[in-house]
C-alpha cells in the first residue's frame, strides 16, 4: 500500500497529523494508497518555513526566476508521459486526457517564463516640476491555492506558475481524492533549482482550508471547487483581510442555430459533454438547438455519436472516457438522471447500469442524453458534473440566448452557427465569462485569463494570464523629486498638484 505524504521545506515531511485518507483506483473500486492529512497546527510549520524562504527567492532577479520556470517546464515535459499515467490511475480519465490535463498547466509555466518582461512597472518622467512617478509590482509574501480533483495538474499549475515566478512562497492544499501528481510536480520544481521552502504541498480536508483561511501570514488564496464552497471560501477569506480568487460552478450551454454545421457540432458536442467522464468546469453538459427541425436532427445524430462511444479504464487507448472519481459520486450522478425523468424531462439514452468486464466494482457510467429539458427543472439549474447531456428547445435565437444568461452559473458557453451576425451578437450580449464560437470548450489560452461570471467566479481577478500575475503582486507607486542645488525650498499648505 502506497502512503503518500506532505512535501514541505523542499523534500517529504511528517507532520503532527495522525489521520489519513484513502485513494481509491475508480477503476476497480480497490484503495490503492493512503495520503497523510495535516492537522491544524501544522500549517504553522509550513507557513514558518515558506515566509522564512521567500524574501531570498523575491530578492533573485526576475530572469533568475525565469531560469527556474524554463527548467520545470523542460522537466515536466519530460517526465509528461509516466505523470499522466499516474494521474489516470487516481482520477479515473484516460491517459491521453490526462496528458492534456498536464499539457494545458505546462502552457501556463511557460507563460511565467516571460516573467521578467510581466511585472515590469511604468514610468514617468516630469510628472511635475522635476518630478517623477514610477511603480513597480512586488510579490505578496506567503501566498496558498486549494486545487479541485477533477485537474490534479492543470489547475495546481495554473496557481502555483505565477505565485512562484511573481516571487512569492506557495503552499498547494491539493485534493486528498488524487494527490500523487502535485506531489511528483513539487519534487521537480526543486529539481529545477527552486529553493527549498518556495513550493509546498500540505494534504488535508476542511480543517486544514479553514486554518488557511484563518491564517494571518498567508496574504492570498486561490481557489477551484463548486460554487457553494467557493462562496464560503471567498467570504471568509475576505474577511480575514485576505485577497481571494475563488472559482466555483458551472453549466455552460451549447447554442446550435439552424445553419450550423451539424456533423461538426455533434462531433464536438459529444467530446465536451463526455471527455473526462463530463467531470470538468468547461464541459457542455446542456445543449440548445434552435426549432423544432433542428432539435429533431441534432437529437438523431446525438444518439448515433453516444451509442459509438467506448467507455474503458484509463489506460485502455480506444476509450473515450472512464469511469468518475468516486462511488458517492457516481450515486450522485445517477441521482440527477432520475430526478430529470421524474421532473418530466424524456431520457433518450441511460448510461446507468453500464457495468464494464473485469472491472465490475469500478465507477463506470454509460453516457446519457436527456430531452425536453426546462429552465424550471432543478435537474438543469443545478451541476450534474457527470457524464449526462440535456436538451433544452428553443424557438428562437433570443429564447436561446437568454437560457445561458439566466442561468444561476456563467462559466462558459458555446454557439455553433455560420452566420457571422448572430455569432457577433451573442458573444457581445450573453452574460456569461468565456464564449466560444463554434469552440465548444472556450478555455482561454495562457496569455489571457480565465474566469466566470456570476455564481461561478467570485473575486475581481481571474486565473492565470495577466491577470494571474496582477492578483500574486500588489503595486508601489514612488513619486520623487530632486531639487536642483541651490534652489530654495518653499512651503505649501495646499494638496499637491503637477500643474
Amino acid at each position: 500500500m502506497r502512503n503518500i505524504g506532505h512535501f514541505i521545506d523542499g523534500g517529504p515531511a511528517v507532520l503532527s497529523g495522525t489521520r489519513t485518507s484513502d485513494v481509491f483506483d475508480p477503476s476497480t473500486g480497490q484503495v490503492q494508497a493512503r495520503v497523510s492529512l495535516a492537522a491544524r497546527t501544522d500549517l504553522d510549520t509550513v507557513v514558518a518555513n515558506a515566509k522564512a524562504a521567500q524574501p531570498g527567492w523575491a530578492a533573485l532577479n526576475p530572469q533568475r526566476r525565469a531560469r527556474v520556470m524554463f527548467r520545470f517546464k523542460e522537466l515536466i515535459e519530460a517526465e509528461i508521459g509516466e505523470l499522466a499515467r499516474l494521474l489516470a490511475s487516481e482520477h479515473g480519465k484516460v491517459v491521453d486526457d490526462a496528458r492534456g490535463d498536464i499539457q494545458r498547466g505546462l502552457e501556463v509555466v511557460e507563460f511565467c517564463c516571460g516573467i521578467p518582461h510581466l511585472l515590469k512597472g511604468e514610468y514617468t518622467e516630469g510628472a511635475g516640476p522635476g518630478i517623477d512617478v514610477y511603480s513597480t509590482r512586488q510579490p505578496l509574501g506567503v501566498v496558498a491555492g486549494i486545487t479541485p480533483f477533477n485537474f490534479p495538474a492543470m489547475i495546481p499549475l495554473w496557481m502555483a506558475a505565477p505565485a512562484i515566478a511573481c516571487g512569492n512562497a506557495f503552499i498547494l492544499k491539493p485534493s486528498e481524492r488524487d494527490p500523487s501528481v502535485p506531489v511528483r510536480l513539487a519534487e521537480l520544481a526543486i529539481e529545477a533549482g527552486l529553493p527549498a521552502g518556495i513550493f509546498n504541498v500540505l494534504h488535508g480536508d476542511k480543517e486544514i482550508v479553514d486554518a488557511i483561511l484563518e491564517h494571518p501570514a498567508v496574504k492570498a488564496v486561490s481557489f477551484v471547487g463548486s460554487s457553494d464552497i467557493a462562496q464560503h471560501v471567498y467570504e471568509r477569506g475576505a474577511a480575514n483581510g485576505k485577497r481571494m480568487q475563488c472559482m466555483g460552478g458551472a453549466k455552460n450551454h451549447g447554442i446550435v442555430l439552424p445553419d450550423a454545421d451539424l456533423d461538426q457540432a455533434v462531433a464536438d458536442i459529444v467530446g465536451a459533454a463526455f471527455g473526462s467522464a463530463g467531470e470538468r468546469c468547461m464541459a457542455l453538459p446542456v445543449v440548445v438547438p434552435v426549432g423544432a427541425a433542428t432539435a429533431d436532427a441534432l437529437r438523431e445524430r446525438l444518439v448515433a455519436a453516444i451509442h459509438g462511444l467506448r467507455v474503458g479504464i484509463p489506460t485502455d487507448p480506444d476509450a473515450d472516457y472512464g469511469p468518475v472519481v468516486s462511488s458517492q459520486h457516481k450515486a450522485r450522478i445517477e441521482a440527477y438522471i432520475q430526478m430529470a425523468q421524474d421532473e418530466g424531462a424524456e431520457l433518450v439514452v441511460d448510461g446507468r447500469g453500464f457495468s464494464l468486464q473485469g472491472h465490475e466494482a469500478g465507477y463506470f457510467l454509460a453516457p446519457t442524453l436527456i430531452d425536453r429539458v426546462t429552465p424550471d427543472m432543478k435537474s438543469y439549474r443545478d451541476e450534474i458534473f457527470g457524464p449526462v447531456l440535456q436538451m433544452v428547445r428553443a424557438e428562437s435565437f433570443e429564447e436561446a440566448l437568454s437560457y445561458p444568461t439566466d442561468h444561476q452559473y456563467g462559466n462558459g458557453v458555446a454557439i455553433f452557427t455560420r452566420d457571422g451576425d448572430h455569432a457577433r451578437r451573442f458573444a457581445a450580449a450573453v452574460e456569461v465569462g468565456m464564449v466560444g464560437i463554434n469552440i465548444p470548450i472556450p478555455v482561454p489560452v495562457a496569455y489571457h485569463s480565465f474566469g466566470g461570471w456570476k455564481r461561478s467566479g467570485f473575486g475581481d481577478l481571474n486565473q492565470y494570464g495577466m491577470d494571474g500575475v496582477r492578483f500574486y503582486t500588489r503595486t508601489k507607486t514612488v513619486t520623487q523629486r530632486w531639487p536642483s542645488a541651490g534652489s530654495a525650498p518653499e512651503r505649501n499648505f495646499s494638496i499637491p498638484t503637477m500643474d
